[in-house]
């Protein structure tokens, strides 16, 4: 039944794109006027709301036939952090200022009642701050890492470890054709549950991941006696945040200028240190933003459908500062600020790792 309250609802896709996005709007759409709401969606995350030019009517057409498409509809940006804006002086320099008292102003000016906010760690950081200063909020996890510690899974996490594994599927046959190793680096900045996934269902010999860091003498010895038992190929799988035992991540210039490092390299550092050490021929492939790409596996559409529908009957209850969460069987509301409080990463001793060992993968350890 629709509700007594007539909404007026908004609804943003903020950081990372992952595979899923549009079937959450879609679904938060059609929730929405299924209550006899107006919907509103926010271009490119909070950008729409801090420059105030962001704001598009959302209806049933607007949602036609997207369920399936990866991407999002709304556009998205890493970068629109209304606490730390960036604001360029006379001279030329920057400083970050707080634009989000804009936020609250543009929100208002547009007689909006409640913003469902679809976002990963940064952006769920974002909205419970918002949440905080007064802006009835609802998120929705989002993020192909797996990340988020208050939901059994996230979607766009599925259709990653799909992508991820197919690709590793395809390396086998080439690899084994040149009795190379080849090491595969894929994202995960602080966590390695997709590369940990990707590497067990894709038959990897071994995985790095940051969880575990890893020995490069042991990783070595790894992929000798693999090849010393045959066939004579070897397949690594190299989260981009891993670390070696006793060192550091490796980072990358994105900018040019030292000032945008950004995970990345790490795959490449593998393979050449493998060759030099085992004598193996060794290639690598960064998969990289192809993971965050393409159609939502089924999984994948139908999570963020109970989501999408989800964020709207927390918000016909009232129930604000609150984040959506997978609690099979069911899909419940959390705590926003204890959502995003801490990041799930992969237990060192847990069944998955466990599982590894045991089919004989290596974690460099």
């Amino acid at each position: 039944m629709p509700s007594s309250k007539p909404y007026r609802i908004a609804v943003n896709t903020g950081g990372g794109d992952a595979p899923g996005l549009n079937a959450v709007i879609r679904a938060v759409v059609l929730s929405a006027l299924s209550e006899g709401w107006e919907v509103f969606g926010i271009r490119q995350g909070y950008q729409g709301l801090v420059q105030g030019d962001g704001v598009v009517p959302l209806d049933r057409a607007s949602v036609q036939g997207i369920t399936h498409l990866g991407g999002t509809i709304l556009g998205t940006t890493n970068r629109g952090n209304p606490f730390e804006w960036p604001r360029t002086l006379p001279d030329g320099s920057i400083e970050m200022v707080d634009r989000s008292p804009e936020i609250l102003d543009v929100f208002a000016e547009h007689g909006l009642d409640a913003l469902v906010a679809i976002g990963g760690d940064g952006s769920l950081h974002i909205a419970s701050e918002l949440s905080k200063r007064g802006l009835p909020v609802v998120g929705v996890p989002k993020t192909i890492d797996n990340d988020l510690a208050a939901t059994q899974v996230t979607f766009g996490f599925h259709t990653a470890v799909q992508t991820a594994t197919d690709a590793i599927d395809k390396l086998h046959s080439t690899a084994h054709s040149h009795e190379r190793v080849m090491v595969v680096e894929l994202m995960g900045r602080h966590t390695g549950w997709i590369t940990l996934y990707a590497g067990i269902s894709g038959s990897a010999d071994a995985i790095v991941i940051p969880e575990i860091p890893f020995g490069m003498e042991s990783l070595a010895e790894a992929i000798r006696a693999k090849y010393e038992r045959g066939p004579r190929y070897a397949i690594v799988v190299v989260a981009e945040g891993a670390r070696p035992d006793g060192g550091e991540p490796s980072l990358v210039d994105a900018g040019g200028d030292g000032k945008n490092p950004r995970y990345g390299g790490m795959g490449e550092w593998v393979a050449r240190e493998l060759e030099e050490r085992t004598g193996f021929e060794a290639r690598n492939l960064v998969l990289g933003h192809l993971q965050r790409g393409g159609q939502p596996t089924a999984y994948d559409r139908l999570l963020a459908l109970r989501f999408g529908s989800a964020a709207v009957d927390l918000v016909a209850q009232g129930h604000f500062g609150c984040m959506v969460s997978l609690d099979p069987p069911d899909v419940h509301g959390v705590p926003l600020e204890e959502a995003v409080a801490t990041l799930k990463t992969v237990p060192p001793d847990g069944d998955q790792v466990r599982t590894a060992r045991r089919l004989g993968i290596s974690f460099g350890d």
